[in-house]
């Protein structure tokens, strides 16, 4: 396996630059996903990755080896793209022996490697199957074992998910995380649903119009996102933000004024803010909570049920609406008017710039969350 290093890399279509000097090191054996909008440039840089798409500038490495200018069958990767592109006429057997074939690699060997492929991936039974004869999570998995019999330094996922129904979705997200536990590849995956970044990755890398906005684990980027865009982004259903302003300014916290009049301390550190700046608030929904003592009031406008917890709607005013997450069943209906609690140590800060202020260390404890008194 190899590591994946790009140094200020950069790609233009005529006039048009889509990819701004990205700087990344994915190290042997990681599981990487770009995720981000549509338009945001993740599937692009893959391609520039599998050499499907040639660099207008900066340097990629596979193995510490530099790869700008070799031919896609040469850098020693293995591309499962989001159309299965299996050969209609051909068996399962022979679709993942295809490539060797090509390779000149002996019948012994290709037998070896597509049984053990059909093995891991549990499509022994299949081999003797055509592509019309198999579901779309079966087919999917037969184009990841044509991935596995080459023995590629890298893997490369480019939505491999997006045209399974849900359920399928889930039980083939399952067996490519296990597959890469089975086999401690290195991997990079492509896709716009920060589920699947959530569970799949060891790493996350959000991009934002060709650029990195930030990249770090699963719960770093949950817990720590490094700007608006990243809060947004990460985590579902969506972060809540509420425009405020600076009311006071204290040494490990800072006391922001709250629509209807409230204030609230959040444990974040200054650095330089005054009293007066416009900053946003970000809490979650799970961190919102329907108290008497809430600093926010409003109109709950839908209830959404989903078993074993429910989500309301609420309309704050000014055309603020918050998501709280409860647990249970709903307790409230739409048009009844509600108090909002907000989890200060849970809250986050943001700049009218959008960058995040630090929290205070050890603010934000994931099975502690301050709601009895998170209004000061």
């Amino acid at each position: 396996m190899a590591d994946v290093i790009l140094k200020n890399v950069q790609k233009t279509f005529g006039r048009a630059k889509v990819i701004h000097g990205v700087d990344l090191d994915i190290r042997d054996g990681e599981f990487v996903v770009f995720v981000g909008p549509s338009g945001c440039g993740k599937s692009t840089l893959l391609r520039l990755i599998a050499g499907l798409e040639d660099i207008t500038a900066g340097d990629l490495f596979i193995g510490g080896d530099r790869v700008n200018e070799l031919v896609p069958a040469k850098r020693g990767i293995a591309m499962v793209f989001q159309s299965y592109a299996l050969y209609p006429h051909m068996n399962v057997y022979d679709n993942m022996a295809f490539g060797l074939e090509l390779a000149k690699s002996s019948k012994a060997e290709i037998d070896r490697k597509v049984r053990e492929a059909a093995r891991l991936l549990q499509i022994e039974a299949l081999l003797d199957r055509k592509p019309r004869q198999l579901s779309g999570g079966q087919r999917q998995r037969v184009a990841i074992g044509r991935a596995i019999v080459r023995d590629p330094k890298v893997f490369l996922f480019d939505e491999p998910l997006s045209n399974l129904d849900a359920a399928l979705r889930v039980q083939t997200r399952i067996e490519i995380a296990k597959l890469h536990t089975d086999t401690r590849a290195t991997m990079i995956y492509v896709t716009h649903d920060q589920v699947e970044a959530m569970t799949l990755a060891d790493r996350i890398v959000v991009l934002n119009a060709g650029r990195i906005e930030q990249v770090g684990t699963p719960l770093e980027l949950y817990h720590r996102p490094a700007n608006l865009f990243v809060a947004g982004f990460i985590g579902s259903p969506q972060m809540n933000f509420i425009e405020c302003q600076v009311a006071g300014v204290g040494p490990a916290e800072v006391l922001v004024s709250l629509p209807g009049g409230g204030t609230l301390a959040v444990p974040v550190q200054p650095d330089g803010l005054q009293a007066g700046e416009a900053v946003t608030l970000g809490v979650r929904p799970d961190h919102v909570r329907i108290s008497p003592e809430g600093a926010l009031n409003g109109r709950v406008e839908l209830v959404e049920e989903l078993g074993e917890n429910h989500l309301l709607y609420v309309d704050a005013g000014q055309g603020r609406r918050l998501t709280v997450r409860e647990p249970g069943d709903a307790r409230h209906e739409a048009g009844s008017t509600v108090s909002l609690d907000l989890a200060r140590t849970f809250c986050h800060l943001f700049r009218r710039t959008g960058e995040a202020l630090q929290p205070q260390a050890g603010a934000t404890s994931p099975t502690s969350p301050d709601l009895t008194s998170s209004v000061a």
